[in-house]
């Protein structure tokens, strides 16, 4: 009798996932530890493996689909005894049939070549890497052999609407068309990918339907943290460690919390759960959306400890590396808006936590200061700090208490 091993999705923190893409179908071989599926949740997309090698047999979750932690998404038949003959047998046959012409033996041996980082960007262009040539050893396909072939196709087709439509490459032809009819807009569909629909979903429910949000702001003069960065950054180069200024904001933040520890914390129906370890999720800016990577432990850690740390994570992100333990465990957030050009936003509070700061944009303001008695004007780099807080689990003089211990902190650094 053939032997079954189920493909389960792991437990994991959050919202329920979606199927995002299989990267196999049944019938297709698969090795032990192998890709077969990529699921995706609000917070980043994941690949589940295949536990075992054999033949993906049964696809229980179709694409789109939503899962819960669990639940059955494949299932795979077993290469072993008394079956491995037989199962055997017929791939064998259906290898044989597959490259019977020289273009189908290429696509196979250039598929064998593929580097995981160039297998994604063929499936992102959905490639036939039987025509992309290879510069790599033994004909190996890179990375920038498929940007080559993109980049040809591109200019080629540009190149043929050109020849087709030589009075039309100014404008596109649904707005010549409707100059024709009047002056009506014109628009494209972009379709949401499931991250981008676990973000919408989370946000809702955070806002409209789970917590009462309330917001406080305070201004933070950074001149004294600006100084320290710049006496100190080099000096953390060297050991290999970026000092950003998120990793002051990190570490006052964590600071702060011991004075407000409700800041730190998960509202329940019958009881409010404060935690006792500071996990700080550092919002980050990807092409799919938003991904929270966390800081664990931020309380036992010096400035060095997290400025390492949080290196180590954000170069994960971008490099679409993070695992689940990455994203998971967060108590509190942090959102630098102010990178993209903001200077005060309320951002939206990340379930199930009970507090989101903002940071926005530094700029150099006028600012009164008493200097013996006398006021002076002075000009301070300045940023605005938001402090959003559950009104179910904390009242506002507790957010300005937090943001008051903050702000002290940064601005006294020494």
């Amino acid at each position: 009798m053939s032997k079954t091993v189920l493909v389960t999705m792991p437990e994991q923190e959050g919202s329920k996932s979606v199927v995002e893409k299989w990267l196999k179908q049944p019938g297709d071989f698969v090795g032990i530890h192998e890709p077969i599926v990529e699921i995706s949740t609000d917070k980043v997309t994941i690949e589940i493996s295949s536990p075992a090698t054999g033949e993906l047999h049964k696809i229980f979750k179709q694409e789109n689909a939503d899962v819960m932690p669990g639940e059955e998404l494949a299932e795979i038949l077993l290469f072993g005894e008394p079956t491995v003959r037989t199962t055997t047998d017929r791939l064998s046959k259906e290898y044989t049939e597959n490259i019977k012409t020289a273009t189908e033996q290429k696509t196979v041996e250039h598929k064998l070549l593929l580097s995981p980082a160039v297998r994604k960007l063929v499936r992102k262009h959905n490639l036939d890497v039987s025509k992309i040539d290879g510069s790599g050893k033994k004909g190996r396909i890179t990375h920038k052999d498929v940007m080559f072939y993109v980049a040809r196709n591109k200019i080629q087709d540009k190149q043929i609407k050109s020849h087709v439509e030589p009075h039309e490459s100014s404008y596109p032809t649904t707005t010549r068309i409707n100059s024709l009819k009047s002056a009506s807009t014109t628009s494209r569909f972009v379709p949401h990918s499931p991250m981008r629909k676990q973000i919408a979903n989370h946000m809702v429910n955070s806002m409209l339907k789970v917590a009462p949000h309330v917001t406080a702001i305070f201004e933070v003069n950074m001149s004294n943290v600006i100084a320290h960065r710049s006496k100190n950054k080099e000096a953390y180069a060297k050991q290999g460690v970026k000092l950003t200024f998120t990793s002051y904001f990190a570490t006052a933040a964590a600071i702060a919390v011991q004075e407000v520890p409700e800041v730190n914390s998960r509202w329940h129906d019958d009881k409010l759960e404060i935690f006792h370890n500071c996990n700080i999720g550092v919002a980050t800016a990807m092409d799919k959306g938003l991904i929270v990577p966390v800081l664990k432990d931020v309380q036992n850690l010096n400035l060095m400890g997290v400025a390492n740390e949080l290196h180590r994570l954000i170069e994960k992100a971008r490099s679409g590396k993070l695992a689940n333990e990455d994203v998971q465990g967060g108590t509190f957030t942090i959102t630098n808006h102010g990178v993209s050009g903001s200077l005060i936003a309320t951002p939206i509070i990340n379930q199930p936590q009970s507090a989101i700061l903002g940071i926005g944009k530094m700029q150099k303001r006028v600012v009164v200061k008493e200097i013996n008695g006398q006021d002076c004007i002075q000009i301070q780099p300045m940023i605005y700090v938001t402090l959003t807080i559950d009104h179910r689990a904390m009242d506002g003089f507790q957010a300005n208490k937090f943001l008051t211990a903050f702000v002290d902190v940064l601005e006294n650094w020494s």
